[in-house]
């Protein structure tokens, strides 16, 4: 009973929080990664990678394992950092976070694999939208008086189906099988059962 009481008070203490948030952080990114890349490195294994069961739930776990430690060791890095600078300035600065995430950026998803080519092209999208919303927030960029959306759907749909037909070595991997099953795999057929209820004649 006591033993509980003082690790809840470690817990609580305020002294120890810097570290707790620390490894509560290395925790959330282990399982944040897994849970986001599980169900999504089996989807795209059973529909677009062909192979032995046993080779595909290899590749699935390997996937999952990798996006979850490297989430991990990133946040880890992150907030040790983070927590570091703070103490020696005395607070947080902006510049503390940019830092902070560059060095851990560069060191965890700076090796090229395809798990870490889909993260950082996801974050990719999202900076690109993040920094037109700041900059017009900040009065850099004018706020446009029509609807953009409908030119920027256009403009990125264009561009990615002109590479895909005519530079495809250009593009993830991953987006390459995706569009091959849209647009070309739609091109050949043999009955209507690889018309209608596979995509292929096989199964696996």
């Amino acid at each position: 009973m006591n033993d509980s009481i003082y690790k809840m008070n470690i817990l609580l203490d305020p002294a120890y929080h810097s570290i707790l948030a620390i490894l509560k952080g290395l925790r959330n990114g282990a399982v944040y990664g897994a849970k986001i890349r599980l169900p999504h490195a089996f989807v795209m294994t059973f529909l677009f990678r062909s192979g032995p069961l046993k080779e595909k739930l290899a590749w699935i776990l390997d996937a999952t394992r990798q996006h979850s430690t490297n989430l991990a060791k990133f946040v880890f890095i992150y907030k040790s950092l983070c927590k570091l600078f703070s103490w020696s300035e005395g607070k947080p600065k902006q510049y503390h976070s940019a830092i902070a995430a560059f060095v851990g950026g560069y060191i965890v998803f700076g090796k090229r694999t395809s798990v870490n080519e889909q993260i950082n092209m996801y974050l990719l999208s999202r900076i690109l939208f993040g920094l037109t919303r700041l900059g017009i927030e900040k009065g850099y960029v004018r706020d446009p008086k029509v609807e953009t959306f409908p030119i920027f759907a256009a403009i990125v749909w264009g561009i990615v189906l002109w590479l895909f037909e005519y530079y495809p070595n250009t593009l993830q991997s991953s987006l390459r099988s995706s569009m091959t099953y849209l647009y070309h795999d739609s091109e050949r057929w043999t009955s209507i059962w690889d018309f209608l209820v596979w995509n292929t004649s096989k199964l696996w």
